[in-house]
């Protein structure tokens, strides 16, 4: 055998002669094994996965929930400043989702005498018309309580807006006279019902004066408030229609129209 391949004399057996030929560069090694202890790890417990269980046979399923959106009410008189705004600031006040509009050629208020009624455009402001008829004549427009009116409509919405130029598309539309109802109906007729949604057009017939618009505008709040209780408007509402007819003197008509 060749001495030099003799194990004996194998540096990497002999702790001498590694030392020796180690390279002095190299890092110290470390200990090839960790020092023991006497920590013992604790025992692992099995997971164990959870078994569905299946509901009993003669239990119902739970019922899916369902989300009713809340309707929009638009109302709607001639001007829109005596009988729609009454009734569209009744409906505000109670927390309703409510527009309004009128449906004449222009707005009309009274002036110093039948044949001399103050005319405003669509859209004027309601401030502007405050402020005209007071500059007019104050003590008289105080005394008919135009601009005590006017001074609630200011603080509803900045100007009356004109039905046949509207664009928002309302779930219930309540009219305050049979013209309004009739020119409602007409103009929806006419727009085609592109969009195939439907609405309810009720009319309840209201004579143009402040003590009537405000009896009229709590009952068409009690209206408003049997239409968004029901589950089912299309279906409730010949009900909702003939208990509203007992409990209140106004006439009522019904129709159902398309955007």
């Amino acid at each position: 055998m060749d001495p030099r391949r003799d194990p004996r004399r194998d540096p990497r057996r002999d702790p001498r002669l590694a030392a020796r030929t180690a390279d002095p560069r190299a890092p110290a090694s470390l200990p090839s094994t960790p020092p023991t202890t006497n920590y013992t790890a604790p025992a692992q417990q099995p997971v164990v996965a959870p078994v569905p269980t299946a509901p009993p046979i003669n239990q119902a399923p739970a019922p899916a929930s369902k989300y009713k959106s809340r309707p929009l009410f638009c109302v709607v008189c001639a001007s829109n400043q005596n009988r729609s705004m009454e009734a569209h600031n009744v409906l505000a006040k109670a927390g309703f989702r409510v527009i309004s509009a009128g449906t004449g050629s222009a707005v009309r208020l009274p002036g110093p005498s039948i044949d001399k009624p103050n005319i405003y455009t669509f859209g004027t402001p309601y401030d502007d018309m405050y402020n005209d008829l007071k500059n007019q004549d104050a003590r008289l427009y105080t005394a008919n309580g135009l601009l005590q009116m006017l001074d609630r409509n200011r603080n509803i919405k900045r100007a009356p807006e004109k039905w046949q130029e509207t664009k928002t598309i309302a779930d219930v539309v309540i009219t305050c006279e049979e013209r309004c109802f009739d020119a409602v109906c007409d103009d929806l007729l006419a727009r085609g019902g592109d969009s195939n949604r439907s609405v309810h057009v009720i009319n309840v017939e209201i004579k143009d004066n402040h003590e009537e618009a405000l009896i009229a505008g709590k009952a068409i709040l009690d209206l408003a408030t049997a239409i968004e209780t029901s589950d089912d408007i299309d279906e409730d509402m010949e009900q909702i229609l003939q208990t509203q007819q007992e409990r209140h003197p106004h006439a009522i008509l019904h129709s159902v129209a398309f955007y």
